[in-house]
C-alpha cells in the first residue's frame, strides 16, 4: 500500500466518524434543506458542464461531448428536478389499516434517513454515477461520502474539487485512490453501501459489506440481449441497436451485449447495423462523437475478444479506417454467430463488439436466454405488442425497453436496478428515495388498549380474540 494510500483511508475513517457525529445532532434534515442540497447539485452542474466534458473527454482520450451532455450532465439535472418536485411527498408517514382485533390505535410508517452512506462509483460514466445516487441520498436526508473510480482522475478531482465548494465535509466527502482504498472502502461501517460497477468485485463488495452487517445496492451489469421477432424488419431495427450498442463505445452496463435474430435474417441484420455505424460516424477514427476505449487494459481484452472469434473463421463485420492517431479507438464491431464457448458470449463484452446470433424459434430464443444469468436489461423487437409482452412474461430481468435500447433507465418515475447476477435493490426517482430511507412501522395505541386483555393468564377473552383472528 503506498503512502497516499494509507492517507486517503485515514482521511476516510476520520470522515466518516465526523459525518456520524453530524448525523446524530441533526437525524432529520428539514424537507426545505433536502431541497436547497438538491439545487445545490443541479446548480454545481450546470455551473461546471464544461469542466465535467473536458475532465471526463480527458480521462478518456476521446469522450464524445454530446454524450456527456445528455447521460451525464442532463441525467443529473434532470434527476435533480424530479427529485426537489416529489421529495416532500416521499417523505411523508403512510398510514397503515389497523385490523378490527388492534383497534383502537393508530398504524403508519416512518420514512427515515438511515444515516451515513457510502457511494462506489464506476469509470463509465464517472459524473453521472457518481452523483444520481448522491441525489438520492441527500433527497432521504442522508450524508454521503464518494469512492470514484481511479481509472477517472481527472473527473475524480473534479468531482472532489466542486462538490466541496457546495457542501461541508461532514455532509458529502470524497475520497480518492486505487484499488486499497476501495477494499477499505467497502469494509467500512456505512448505513447503506451502493455500488455500481462489475458482477466480479460486486461479490467482493457484498462480502465486505456483510462483515458489518451494512446493507447494500449493486447495481452490475451481465449480458444484455436484444431479441427481434420475425415480423420486425431488421432496417428499422438497425438504428436503435446500433445507438444503443455504440453510445459510449459500447462501455455502458444496459447496452445490447448480444442480438438474437430470426436464422434467415441475420446476415441482413448484421449488415443493417454496419450500415447505419457508417450513416452515425463518417470516419470513426476520426470523429469526435465516437468514444475510445477508457485504458489500454481494456482495448487489449476487446482486441482479443475479436481476433478469437476471427481465428475460428466468425464473419467480423467493420467500417473502414483506422485509430486516427488514437491507440484505444476500437473500430464498432459486428460478429456475425460467433463460437458459444468464446468470450465474446462467455463474458459480458463492455465495448463496441456487438454479436448477432441465429434462433429458429422464439422459444429457442427465450430458452437461451433463461439458460444464462438474469441480464440487466432486455430489449425485445416486435411489431406485434401480444409477442412483445410474451417475450416479457416468459423472461426476467432486471429492466426492458420494447422497439428501443435503454430508454427504461431514463424515466425517473420506474426502478433501475438489476435482478440475480446482475444487481440487488433498484434506484432512481422514489425508488432511490427508499433506497437510503429506513421504512419504520409505528403502533399508537390509546392509554388503555384491548390487547391489556389477552395477557397472561389466557382466558375466555384470549379465545374470543383468537377466533377473531381466525377467521
Amino acid at each position: 500500500m503506498s503512502e497516499n494510500e494509507a492517507r486517503q483511508i485515514e482521511r476516510l475513517k476520520s470522515l466518516l466518524s465526523s459525518q456520524r457525529e453530524a448525523f446524530q445532532v441533526e437525524r432529520h434534515r428539514p424537507i426545505d434543506q433536502r431541497k436547497a442540497d438538491i439545487d445545490k447539485i443541479a446548480d454545481l452542474t450546470k455551473n461546471h458542464a464544461a469542466d465535467i466534458i473536458a475532465a471526463i473527454s480527458a480521462d478518456y482520450g476521446v469522450r464524445s461531448c454530446a454524450e456527456t451532455q445528455i447521460a451525464e450532465i442532463g441525467f443529473v439535472i434532470s434527476a435533480a428536478k424530479h427529485a426537489k418536485s416529489h421529495v416532500a411527498k416521499w417523505a411523508k408517514p403512510k398510514s397503515a389499516s389497523v385490523p378490527m382485533t388492534l383497534a383502537p390505535g393508530k398504524a403508519y410508517v416512518r420514512r427515515e434517513p438511515k444515516g451515513v452512506a457510502g457511494i462506489v462509483a464506476p469509470w463509465n460514466y464517472p459524473y453521472q454515477l457518481a452523483i444520481a445516487p448522491l441525489i438520492a441520498a441527500l433527497s432521504a436526508g442522508c450524508r454521503a461520502i464518494i469512492k470514484p473510480s481511479e481509472l477517472t482522475p481527472q473527473t475524480a478531482e473534479l468531482i472532489k474539487r466542486i462538490l466541496a465548494e457546495a457542501f461541508d465535509e461532514t455532509q458529502v466527502a470524497v475520497v480518492t485512490g486505487g484499488p486499497k482504498v476501495g477494499e477499505a472502502f467497502s469494509a467500512q461501517k456505512f448505513d447503506h453501501l451502493f455500488y455500481t460497477g462489475s458482477t466480479h468485485v460486486g461479490r467482493l463488495v457484498a462480502m465486505a459489506a456483510a462483515e458489518n452487517l451494512v446493507p447494500v445496492t449493486l447495481e452490475l451489469g451481465g449480458k444484455s440481449p436484444a431479441i427481434l421477432t420475425e415480423d420486425y424488419d431488421p432496417q428499422d431495427a438497425a438504428s436503435p441497436l446500433a445507438w444503443g450498442k455504440f453510445f459510449n463505445a459500447g462501455q455502458t452496463c444496459i447496452a445490447p451485449d448480444y442480438v438474437l435474430a430470426p436464422r434467415g435474417q441475420i446476415d441482413a441484420t448484421a449488415d443493417a447495423v454496419l450500415g447505419k455505424v457508417r450513416e452515425f460516424y463518417a470516419d470513426f477514427a476520426t470523429d469526435a462523437d465516437y468514444t475510445a476505449i477508457i485504458s489500454d487494459k481494456h482495448h487489449a481484452r476487446l482486441t482479443s475478444m475479436i481476433e478469437e472469434a476471427r481465428a475460428a473463421g466468425t464473419r467480423i463485420l467493420q467500417p473502414e479506417g483506422s485509430d486516427g492517431g488514437n491507440a484505444r479507438k476500437l473500430a464498432p464491431t459486428v460478429v456475425v454467430d460467433p463460437p458459444l464457448d468464446s468470450a465474446l458470449m462467455k463474458e459480458e463484452i463492455f465495448g463496441p463488439v456487438l454479436p448477432i446470433l441465429p434462433y429458429d424459434t422464439i422459444d429457442d430464443a427465450i430458452r437461451f436466454v433463461n439458460d444464462r444469468d438474469h441480464p440487466l436489461a432486455l430489449y425485445v423487437y416486435a411489431r406485434d405488442k401480444d409477442a412483445a409482452r410474451s417475450v416479457l412474461e416468459r423472461t426476467i430481468s432486471g429492466g426492458a425497453s420494447v422497439n428501443a435500447s435503454m430508454l427504461h433507465m431514463s424515466v425517473e418515475g420506474m426502478p433501475f436496478g438489476g435482478v440475480g447476477a446482475s444487481g440487488q435493490g433498484a434506484y432512481h426517482g422514489e425508488h432511490g428515495f427508499l433506497t437510503f430511507t429506513h421504512e419504520r412501522a409505528v403502533f399508537e395505541a390509546p392509554k388503555w388498549h384491548p390487547s391489556r386483555l389477552i395477557a397472561p393468564p389466557y382466558g375466555k377473552m384470549f379465545d374470543f380474540i383468537s377466533k377473531l383472528q381466525s377467521k
